[in-house]
């Protein structure tokens, strides 16, 4: 019996259309796909999932200086001589930053590995690029979707099935995180 299915496709092909149907899968909550590609699709996001579950509250607090630039009222950064040149004014604040311990480091890099990044355009800005931004799924799912399931052991999506597609008569289904 074979591990996985090969919906037709060469192995490249396969991997992608799996790791595009799990990133909107995570970015929307839900995708409408066929039953075949919804149970290979499953697999992949329950891990992930499990993965986000397990390593969710795997951080440090860590006091750091930064640099930060002064500004004056107009958001000009302010210029003083040093040595006869001019240079930007720096102050040093402390931040606290959350930061990733070595086995949540690793489970981010293994998502990011199926994960493909997304940017976001907002409607106000559409045709900008300067307004686009770029989502980071893997913090998504530490952020949102772990906290969610912290204690549930699998069983993270549901397949319903709504009847069969009019061209070639395929099974659809609606893939959803319960």
């Amino acid at each position: 019996m074979a591990k996985y299915r090969k919906l037709s496709r060469t192995s490249d092909q396969r991997k992608a259309m799996l790791r595009g149907l799990v990133t909107a899968l995570i970015e929307n909550g839900k995708i409408e796909t066929t039953e075949s590609r919804a149970k290979e699709v499953r697999k992949i996001a329950e891990s992930l999932i499990a993965l986000a579950v397990k390593e969710k509250d795997n951080s440090e607090e860590v006091t750091v200086q930064a640099k930060v630039y002064v500004k004056d009222k107009d958001g000009k950064r302010v210029k003083e001589v040093v040595d006869g040149k001019k240079v930007d004014k720096v102050e040093f604040v402390d931040k606290t930053i959350k930061k990733d311990l070595p086995s949540k480091l690793h489970a981010r890099k293994q998502m990011n590995k199926v994960l493909y990044t997304v940017t976001v355009v907002p409607t106000e800005a559409a045709g900008k690029k300067k307004a686009t931004k770029k989502v980071d799924l893997a913090q998504k799912l530490f952020d949102e979707i772990a906290p969610k399931y912290e204690g549930r052991n699998g069983g993270y999506t549901r397949i319903i099935k709504i009847g069969q597609r009019k061209g070639d008569a395929a099974m659809q289904v609606v893939l959803e995180l319960v």
